[in-house]
């Protein structure tokens, strides 16, 4: 699940046509935490995390594990 949730978040962001620094800013998480789960070295974001992600994008947080 954790691969879909970095897959999601990945082409979530490409589609908005955001930068991962872009998006760490706007989520206001560290550069690092975003390139980490994108690339699946975090495979466990924390709940907190995924909702800062889904509210920068716009999304509900289920959005990110479809």
């Amino acid at each position: 699940m954790a691969n879909t949730v970095s897959e999601n978040i990945r082409k979530l962001r490409i589609k908005k046509g955001i930068s991962q620094d872009r998006l760490s800013k706007d989520a206001d998480l560290a550069l690092n935490t975003v390139v980490k789960i994108e690339t699946g070295e975090n495979p466990n974001p924390t709940v907190d995390t995924l909702e800062k992600i889904a509210k920068a994008f716009g999304v509900p947080v289920a959005e990110l594990f479809k």
